[in-house]
Protein backbone atom coordinates (compact mmCIF):
# COMPACT_ATOMS: atom_id res chain seq x y z
CA UNK A 1 0.00 0.00 0.00
CA UNK A 2 1.36 3.44 -0.91
CA UNK A 3 1.94 5.98 1.83
CA UNK A 4 -0.83 8.46 2.47
CA UNK A 5 -0.32 11.88 0.91
CA UNK A 6 -1.55 13.33 4.20
CA UNK A 7 1.72 12.18 5.77
CA UNK A 8 3.45 14.69 3.50
CA UNK A 9 1.69 17.61 5.19
CA UNK A 10 2.39 16.56 8.78
CA UNK A 11 3.46 19.61 10.75
CA UNK A 12 1.09 21.97 8.96
CA UNK A 13 -2.10 23.27 10.53
CA UNK A 14 -5.56 23.89 9.14
CA UNK A 15 -6.92 27.34 9.94
CA UNK A 16 -10.27 29.03 9.49
CA UNK A 17 -10.03 32.82 9.24
CA UNK A 18 -12.78 35.41 9.07
CA UNK A 19 -12.04 37.25 5.83
CA UNK A 20 -14.52 40.07 5.36
CA UNK A 21 -17.25 37.94 6.89
CA UNK A 22 -16.34 34.88 4.81
CA UNK A 23 -15.05 31.82 6.69
CA UNK A 24 -11.86 30.94 4.84
CA UNK A 25 -9.81 27.75 5.13
CA UNK A 26 -6.06 27.66 4.73
CA UNK A 27 -3.37 25.07 5.37
CA UNK A 28 -0.39 26.84 6.94
CA UNK A 29 3.18 25.81 7.71
CA UNK A 30 6.47 27.52 8.49
CA UNK A 31 7.66 30.93 9.61
CA UNK A 32 8.86 33.99 7.77
CA UNK A 33 7.69 36.04 4.81
CA UNK A 34 4.32 34.76 3.50
CA UNK A 35 3.87 32.68 0.37
CA UNK A 36 0.26 32.33 -0.81
CA UNK A 37 -0.62 29.20 -2.84
CA UNK A 38 -3.73 29.44 -5.05
CA UNK A 39 -5.42 26.42 -6.66
CA UNK A 40 -7.31 25.98 -9.94
CA UNK A 41 -11.01 26.17 -10.77
CA UNK A 42 -13.16 24.06 -8.41
CA UNK A 43 -9.94 23.12 -6.64
CA UNK A 44 -8.89 23.40 -3.00
CA UNK A 45 -5.87 23.56 -0.73
CA UNK A 46 -5.09 19.86 -1.22
CA UNK A 47 -3.79 20.84 -4.66
CA UNK A 48 -0.56 21.71 -2.81
CA UNK A 49 -0.42 18.86 -0.32
CA UNK A 50 2.91 17.58 -1.71
CA UNK A 51 4.52 21.02 -1.63
CA UNK A 52 3.51 22.86 1.54
CA UNK A 53 6.10 21.44 3.93
CA UNK A 54 9.01 21.62 1.48
CA UNK A 55 8.21 25.21 0.57
CA UNK A 56 7.90 26.21 4.23
CA UNK A 57 11.62 25.81 4.98
CA UNK A 58 12.20 29.58 5.03
CA UNK A 59 8.71 31.03 4.50
CA UNK A 60 5.28 30.84 6.04
CA UNK A 61 3.22 29.04 3.41
CA UNK A 62 -0.55 29.53 3.15
CA UNK A 63 -2.45 27.19 0.83
CA UNK A 64 -5.89 28.76 0.48
CA UNK A 65 -9.33 27.56 -0.44
CA UNK A 66 -10.35 30.55 -2.57
CA UNK A 67 -13.80 32.08 -2.21
CA UNK A 68 -16.50 29.60 -3.28
CA UNK A 69 -14.05 26.68 -3.19
CA UNK A 70 -13.09 23.87 -0.85
CA UNK A 71 -14.23 24.50 2.73
CA UNK A 72 -14.29 28.28 2.34
CA UNK A 73 -17.60 30.15 2.33
CA UNK A 74 -19.70 30.03 -0.83
CA UNK A 75 -21.64 33.29 -0.96
CA UNK A 76 -24.27 33.98 -3.60
CA UNK A 77 -22.23 36.54 -5.54
CA UNK A 78 -20.94 37.09 -9.04
CA UNK A 79 -17.70 35.11 -9.26
CA UNK A 80 -15.04 36.95 -11.21
CA UNK A 81 -11.26 37.14 -11.27
CA UNK A 82 -11.56 40.43 -9.39
CA UNK A 83 -13.81 39.02 -6.65
CA UNK A 84 -11.40 36.11 -6.08
CA UNK A 85 -8.42 38.44 -6.10
CA UNK A 86 -10.03 40.82 -3.62
CA UNK A 87 -10.71 37.88 -1.31
CA UNK A 88 -7.02 36.92 -1.42
CA UNK A 89 -6.03 40.49 -0.60
CA UNK A 90 -8.51 40.52 2.29
CA UNK A 91 -6.98 37.26 3.56
CA UNK A 92 -3.56 38.92 3.49
CA UNK A 93 -5.00 41.82 5.48
CA UNK A 94 -6.49 39.37 7.99
CA UNK A 95 -3.12 37.68 8.62
CA UNK A 96 -1.28 41.01 8.75
CA UNK A 97 0.65 40.58 5.52
CA UNK A 98 1.25 43.85 3.65
CA UNK A 99 2.74 41.84 0.78
CA UNK A 100 3.41 38.23 -0.21
CA UNK A 101 4.83 36.00 -2.89
CA UNK A 102 1.86 34.58 -4.79
CA UNK A 103 2.06 31.18 -6.47
CA UNK A 104 -0.97 30.34 -8.58
CA UNK A 105 -1.82 27.19 -10.52
CA UNK A 106 -4.32 27.39 -13.40
CA UNK A 107 -7.12 29.72 -12.19
CA UNK A 108 -4.84 30.62 -9.29
CA UNK A 109 -2.22 31.88 -11.74
CA UNK A 110 -4.90 34.05 -13.35
CA UNK A 111 -5.99 35.47 -9.98
CA UNK A 112 -2.37 36.00 -8.94
CA UNK A 113 -1.77 37.88 -12.19
CA UNK A 114 -4.76 40.12 -11.48
CA UNK A 115 -3.29 41.00 -8.09
CA UNK A 116 0.20 41.60 -9.54
CA UNK A 117 -1.20 43.95 -12.22
CA UNK A 118 -3.73 45.83 -10.11
CA UNK A 119 -2.04 45.83 -6.68
CA UNK A 120 1.71 45.70 -7.39
CA UNK A 121 2.58 46.92 -3.91
CA UNK A 122 1.08 43.73 -2.42
CA UNK A 123 3.13 41.26 -4.50
CA UNK A 124 6.82 40.56 -3.78
CA UNK A 125 6.98 37.78 -6.34
CA UNK A 126 4.61 35.96 -8.71
CA UNK A 127 4.77 32.38 -9.98
CA UNK A 128 2.31 31.29 -12.68
CA UNK A 129 1.98 27.49 -12.93
CA UNK A 130 0.12 26.19 -16.02
CA UNK A 131 -1.87 29.38 -15.62
CA UNK A 132 -5.20 30.33 -17.15
CA UNK A 133 -6.40 33.61 -18.63
CA UNK A 134 -3.36 34.34 -20.82
CA UNK A 135 -4.00 36.21 -24.07
CA UNK A 136 -0.64 36.73 -25.73
CA UNK A 137 -1.40 36.68 -29.46
CA UNK A 138 -3.84 38.02 -32.04
CA UNK A 139 -5.99 34.89 -31.82
CA UNK A 140 -5.57 34.57 -28.06
CA UNK A 141 -9.15 35.55 -27.20
CA UNK A 142 -10.51 32.73 -29.36
CA UNK A 143 -8.02 30.29 -27.82
CA UNK A 144 -9.00 31.40 -24.31
CA UNK A 145 -12.69 30.79 -25.09
CA UNK A 146 -11.90 27.41 -26.64
CA UNK A 147 -9.84 26.32 -23.63
CA UNK A 148 -12.49 27.73 -21.26
CA UNK A 149 -15.20 25.67 -22.95
CA UNK A 150 -13.01 22.57 -22.69
CA UNK A 151 -12.38 23.13 -18.99
CA UNK A 152 -16.06 23.93 -18.33
CA UNK A 153 -17.17 20.72 -20.04
CA UNK A 154 -14.68 18.56 -18.14
CA UNK A 155 -15.61 20.24 -14.87
CA UNK A 156 -19.38 20.07 -15.35
CA UNK A 157 -19.26 16.30 -15.77
CA UNK A 158 -17.78 16.03 -12.27
CA UNK A 159 -19.62 18.81 -10.44
CA UNK A 160 -23.19 18.75 -11.75
CA UNK A 161 -24.07 15.39 -10.19
CA UNK A 162 -20.84 14.24 -8.57
CA UNK A 163 -19.92 10.60 -8.11
CA UNK A 164 -16.60 9.20 -7.07
CA UNK A 165 -16.16 7.89 -10.60
CA UNK A 166 -16.82 11.28 -12.22
CA UNK A 167 -14.51 13.02 -9.73
CA UNK A 168 -11.77 10.50 -10.48
CA UNK A 169 -12.19 11.08 -14.21
CA UNK A 170 -11.85 14.86 -13.69
CA UNK A 171 -8.68 14.40 -11.62
CA UNK A 172 -7.17 11.92 -14.09
CA UNK A 173 -7.80 14.43 -16.89
CA UNK A 174 -5.46 16.81 -15.08
CA UNK A 175 -2.57 14.36 -15.00
CA UNK A 176 -0.08 13.02 -17.51
CA UNK A 177 0.15 9.83 -15.45
CA UNK A 178 -3.35 8.99 -14.22
CA UNK A 179 -1.99 6.43 -11.76
CA UNK A 180 -0.95 9.25 -9.38
CA UNK A 181 -4.63 9.90 -8.56
CA UNK A 182 -5.26 8.17 -5.24
CA UNK A 183 -8.49 7.04 -3.64
CA UNK A 184 -8.02 9.50 -0.78
CA UNK A 185 -7.60 12.44 -3.16
CA UNK A 186 -10.77 11.35 -4.97
CA UNK A 187 -12.62 11.07 -1.66
CA UNK A 188 -11.53 14.52 -0.49
CA UNK A 189 -12.65 16.17 -3.72
CA UNK A 190 -15.87 14.12 -3.90
CA UNK A 191 -16.93 15.33 -0.45
CA UNK A 192 -16.30 18.94 -1.46
CA UNK A 193 -18.20 18.56 -4.73
CA UNK A 194 -21.13 16.78 -3.03
CA UNK A 195 -21.58 19.60 -0.50
CA UNK A 196 -25.01 21.18 -1.24
CA UNK A 197 -23.53 24.66 -0.76
CA UNK A 198 -20.95 23.98 -3.47
CA UNK A 199 -23.47 22.36 -5.80
CA UNK A 200 -25.69 25.44 -5.46
CA UNK A 201 -23.02 27.75 -6.94
CA UNK A 202 -20.59 25.58 -8.90
CA UNK A 203 -22.34 25.66 -12.27
CA UNK A 204 -22.75 29.42 -12.28
CA UNK A 205 -19.26 30.00 -10.90
CA UNK A 206 -17.60 27.84 -13.57
CA UNK A 207 -19.67 29.54 -16.27
CA UNK A 208 -18.69 33.02 -15.09
CA UNK A 209 -15.00 32.18 -14.86
CA UNK A 210 -14.69 30.27 -18.14
CA UNK A 211 -17.10 32.23 -20.34
CA UNK A 212 -16.26 35.23 -22.50
CA UNK A 213 -15.86 38.69 -21.05
CA UNK A 214 -13.67 37.79 -18.09
CA UNK A 215 -10.68 39.96 -17.20
CA UNK A 216 -7.62 38.47 -18.94
CA UNK A 217 -3.85 38.70 -18.87
CA UNK A 218 -3.23 40.52 -22.13
CA UNK A 219 0.23 41.38 -23.43
CA UNK A 220 -0.11 44.91 -22.08
CA UNK A 221 -1.06 43.69 -18.61
CA UNK A 222 1.68 41.06 -18.52
CA UNK A 223 4.22 43.72 -19.52
CA UNK A 224 3.09 45.81 -16.54
CA UNK A 225 4.01 43.14 -13.96
CA UNK A 226 6.88 44.70 -12.05
CA UNK A 227 7.73 42.03 -9.46
CA UNK A 228 10.11 39.09 -9.97
CA UNK A 229 8.20 36.35 -11.79
CA UNK A 230 8.43 32.68 -12.72
CA UNK A 231 6.33 30.99 -15.40
CA UNK A 232 6.31 27.19 -15.07
CA UNK A 233 4.61 24.97 -17.62
CA UNK A 234 4.50 21.36 -18.77
CA UNK A 235 4.87 20.05 -22.27
CA UNK A 236 1.87 17.75 -21.74
CA UNK A 237 -0.49 20.34 -20.20
CA UNK A 238 -4.06 19.43 -21.33
CA UNK A 239 -5.30 23.04 -21.30
CA UNK A 240 -3.25 26.01 -22.53
CA UNK A 241 -0.29 24.93 -24.76
CA UNK A 242 3.19 25.41 -23.34
CA UNK A 243 4.07 27.86 -26.10
CA UNK A 244 1.54 30.32 -24.63
CA UNK A 245 3.22 30.13 -21.24
CA UNK A 246 6.64 30.58 -22.84
CA UNK A 247 5.49 33.70 -24.66
CA UNK A 248 4.04 35.07 -21.41
CA UNK A 249 7.44 34.59 -19.75
CA UNK A 250 9.02 36.62 -22.57
CA UNK A 251 6.55 39.47 -22.07
CA UNK A 252 6.79 39.77 -18.26
CA UNK A 253 9.92 41.87 -17.67
CA UNK A 254 12.76 39.68 -16.39
CA UNK A 255 10.59 36.60 -15.84
CA UNK A 256 12.13 33.14 -15.49
CA UNK A 257 10.84 30.23 -17.56
CA UNK A 258 10.76 26.50 -16.74
CA UNK A 259 9.29 23.74 -18.90
CA UNK A 260 8.66 20.41 -17.18
CA UNK A 261 8.49 17.12 -19.07
CA UNK A 262 6.15 14.18 -18.41
CA UNK A 263 3.59 16.07 -16.33
CA UNK A 264 0.10 17.42 -17.01
CA UNK A 265 -1.87 20.27 -15.45
CA UNK A 266 -0.75 19.50 -11.88
CA UNK A 267 3.07 19.40 -12.04
CA UNK A 268 3.22 20.23 -8.33
CA UNK A 269 1.40 16.97 -7.57
CA UNK A 270 2.79 14.68 -10.27
CA UNK A 271 6.47 15.61 -9.90
CA UNK A 272 6.74 17.30 -6.51
CA UNK A 273 10.50 16.90 -6.05
CA UNK A 274 11.29 18.66 -9.33
CA UNK A 275 8.57 21.25 -8.82
CA UNK A 276 9.61 22.04 -5.24
CA UNK A 277 13.23 22.41 -6.32
CA UNK A 278 12.37 24.94 -9.03
CA UNK A 279 10.06 26.93 -6.79
CA UNK A 280 12.45 26.89 -3.81
CA UNK A 281 15.15 28.30 -6.07
CA UNK A 282 12.76 31.08 -7.11
CA UNK A 283 11.86 31.79 -3.47
CA UNK A 284 15.54 31.88 -2.42
CA UNK A 285 16.28 34.44 -5.13
CA UNK A 286 13.44 36.60 -3.83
Amino acid sequence: MSASVWAEVMGAETRFTDVGGHRTRSVVAGQGAPVILLHGITGHAETWIRNIISLSAHHQVHALDMLGHGLTAKPDISYSIASLGEHVLAYMDAIGAPSAIIVGQSLGGWVGGWIAVNHPDRVRGYACVTGAGLEVSADAAALTQKIGAKVASATASATSAPTRQSVRARLEWLMHDASVVTDELVEARYRIYADPAFMAISGRMVGELTGGGAWTLTRERLAAIACPALVLWTRQNPTMPWEVGHEASRIIPGASWYLMEDAGHWPQFEKPAEFNGVLLDFLRRR
